[in-house]
């Protein structure tokens, strides 16, 4: 188990070295001989868990769509902002997923392994086909056509933000939604819709807190019997 442990952490590592030399680098500079140096492990130790910089670069990307921090809201559209916010919040701390939006804009690497943008697209579909039936939408709305300029625009946002001295995407995203709920979201709904741009951030909280709780024993308080 120990060591299943280690491997564990040690393809962890690997990846999120790799996703820094894909920031830092783009994917045609980033080398193996690079990263090894980076990360200080053998060959040997790295083809354990990668063979190759294409199979890094696919495994980047394969952690591109996550859900973290979210949780069930009253409303979909709620659920559909907070996706939006939390990515937000993350993308600039975590460098697995500002490096699979670095991947999916290089030329080179799109043309390999693709971009993980419509598996995004299908994630707010779902969630805006959901606040349809619910009747959050405006009539016009085609959730659809919706995600699908809405994952668009956030790229774009994100990749504005990045160029742009102090600018802060949680912000921005913030800014954004409010441009976008009142062609999206019937009255009722959108006046009870929260896009702060510290909402990310206490949903983050909210979980970890709960994930503590969880992790008491019962019968048990501040790590001693009750």
């Amino acid at each position: 188990m120990a060591r299943q442990e280690r491997a564990i952490r040690t393809r962890r590592a690997i990846l999120e070295t790799a996703a820094e030399m894909f920031n830092e680098l783009g994917y045609d500079a980033t080398t193996v001989g690079g990263l090894i140096e980076r990360i200080q492990l053998t060959r040997g130790g790295l083809y354990f868990h990668f063979t190759s910089k294409e199979q890094l670069a696919r495994a980047v990307l394969d952690e591109a769509v996550t859900t973290d921090g979210a949780t069930p809201q009253q409303f979909k559209l709620q659920e559909w902002v907070d996706l939006g916010l939390l990515l937000a919040y993350r993308l600039p701390r975590e460098p697995l997923l500002s490096a699979s939006v670095r991947l999916s804009v290089d030329p080179k690497a799109r043309s390999l392994f693709g971009t993980r943008w419509p598996d995004w697209i299908a994630v707010s579909s779902e969630l805006l086909y959901e606040a349809q039936a619910r009747g959050e939408l405006l009539p016009h709305v085609d959730p659809s056509e919706t995600a699908r300029l809405f994952v668009g625009a956030w790229t774009g946002v994100q990749l504005v933000t990045e160029a742009l001295p102090d600018a802060d995407l949680s912000e921005e995203i913030s800014a954004l939604f409010a441009l976008v709920l009142p062609n999206v979201a019937c009255s009722g709904v959108l006046a009870k819709l929260e896009t702060s741009p510290y909402r990310a951030e206490r949903l983050l909280a909210a979980v970890g807190s709960a994930h503590l709780v969880t992790a008491t024993l019962p019968g048990q308080a501040n790590g001693r019997p009750a």
